[in-house]
This record gives structure tokens, C-alpha cells and sequence, in this order.
């Protein structure tokens, strides 16, 4: 079988891979705190039909000959720049501008993490998620609001002023990671760490908003997706090309073949 034809395969699966990622792009648009995927490509293994040869005495050197075999999915990668800032007035909206994760309790003594900032009041009141788990302060305690406050306030450090005042406000903590791009989407808007992400294992990991390169608090505001729709459909187009070029390449092999079928009548 011609090889030209598995190569034509291996583009049609990369590039339903790139369609599927700009598909849950586009579907994200308006998921708040939502980072892109992006989608790389690399050659596979090539065929080496002559190898190089050095320069002899009396002959110059030869490259070597090869005939690629296709291309494969190098990686799938999680693009954590900023998205744009929109105000809601609801002071429990906050979103990070800058770099950090808000820090949440998962229940079982380890963390969750996600820039989504639309937190809510449960009937204790304490700041929850949408799926309510626990936001954490800089020392891993969970932020209450009492039901006796008038006011309460959220600082761009991360303090959570109530009045009237009752001691030291609580902090809300941010989580750095030295390679944010290694964290893993497990739904819900969270993210989960990894061996390559750089690990928060306890609340001396936790960084204050404003310092030690994490952004601010923006209260009353959310970061909405980082997915621009005019990249979104510019690339679609081309993965669709791709995938139609791969398709023509299947075509024409699969004719030549049937030439060579016919040769023997």
C-alpha cells in the first residue's frame, strides 16, 4: 500500500483532534475563568531510504534520503493568559488580575484550584463555590461572614473587611505555580495539581494577592474566558482545510491503486 495513504490517516486524526479542541474553545467562550486549549503538531517517523555519507577522498558528501511518515499530535496545551475583566456589582464576585489560583478545601484534605470567582454565602456563611466547596484564607481556615455584619468589603490584597470589624480580617490565599500549564482540568471550572505543576501542600505554600508575584483581587468583578472567537474561527477553517487536504490525499492514493489494479486487464 502506498505510504502516501497512512499519512493522509494520520493528518485526518490530527486534525479532528484540533477541531475537537476548538470546538470545547468556542463552547467555553463565556465560562468564567476558562483558559484555551491549543493543539501541536509534530512529524512522526521517517523512512530513510539512503543514508548520509561523510566526504571521501574523491567524492563530496550525500545527504541522507527519507520519506515522512505522517504527523502526530505533540501536544495539547493549556494557554493561562488573562482573560478580560467584566463587572457584575455583586461584591462576591472577585477576579485575579495577575497571576495566582483561588485555593478551595476538596473535602478530603487536599486542594482544588480555579480563577472562576463567582463564590456565594452558604446558610453558615461561609464563601463557597458554585459547587460548594470551601474557599481557603492564608492559613487554610475557611472565610465566614457572620450573620451579625452589616457590610462586609473584599481588598485588592485579599482582606475581607466586615463591619462591624471583629479582630483581624481574614485573607483570601493564592496558589502560585511554577508551571501553570501543567495543572489539570478536572470540570467544574477547577484545576487539579500535578507532578509538573509545582505542588501546594500545605497553607505555608500559599501566597498573599500582591505579593510574591501574585496579582490583585478585583472585587465585584469576574475574568471571563481567554478565547478569542475571531482566533477560534480562523483556526477552524484551517483545520478544516487540513483535514480536507488529508482527505484528497487518501483520494488520489486510493486511485493510483486502483490504476495499478487495472493493469492487468
Amino acid at each position: 500500500m502506498l505510504r502516501s495513504m497512512y499519512s493522509g490517516i494520520s493528518g485526518m486524526r490530527g486534525f479532528q483532534t484540533k477541531l475537537d479542541v476548538i470546538g470545547n474553545n468556542i463552547a467555553n467562550v463565556n465560562t468564567s475563568g476558562f483558559k484555551k486549549g491549543r493543539v501541536t503538531f509534530q512529524d512522526m517517523m521517517s523512512q530513510t531510504i539512503r543514508g548520509a555519507q561523510g566526504t571521501g577522498a574523491n567524492r563530496g558528501g550525500i545527504n541522507p534520503m527519507q520519506v515522512g511518515l505522517g504527523s502526530q499530535v505533540g501536544s495539547i496545551d493549556n494557554i493561562h493568559t488573562q482573560g478580560f475583566l467584566q463587572s457584575t456589582g455583586n461584591p462576591l464576585d472577585i477576579a485575579i488580575e495577575g497571576n495566582g489560583y483561588f485555593i478551595l478545601d476538596d473535602g478530603d484534605g487536599g486542594y482544588f484550584f480555579t480563577r472562576a470567582g463567582n463564590f456565594y454565602l452558604d446558610e453558615d456563611g461561609y464563601i463557597v463555590n458554585a459547587d460548594g466547596y470551601f474557599l481557603l484564607n492564608t492559613n487554610g481556615g475557611r472565610i465566614q461572614i457572620s450573620d451579625n455584619v452589616e457590610s462586609f468589603s473584599i481588598a485588592k490584597n485579599g482582606d475581607v473587611n466586615i463591619v462591624p470589624a471583629d479582630g483581624e480580617p481574614d485573607k483570601i490565599a493564592l496558589a502560585i505555580f511554577s508551571n501553570p500549564a501543567g495543572l489539570e482540568k478536572i470540570g467544574g471550572n477547577l484545576y487539579r495539581q500535578t507532578e509538573n505543576s509545582g505542588t501546594i501542600d500545605s497553607p505555608a505554600d500559599f501566597s498573599e494577592p500582591g505579593e510574591e508575584g501574585a496579582g490583585d483581587l478585583v472585587a465585584s468583578t469576574l475574568e471571563m474566558s481567554n478565547v478569542d472567537l475571531a482566533e477560534e474561527f480562523t483556526e477552524m477553517i484551517v483545520a478544516q482545510r487540513g483535514f480536507q487536504a488529508n482527505t484528497r490525499i487518501i483520494t488520489t492514493s486510493d486511485e493510483i491503486l486502483q490504476e495499478l489494479v487495472n493493469l492487468k486487464r
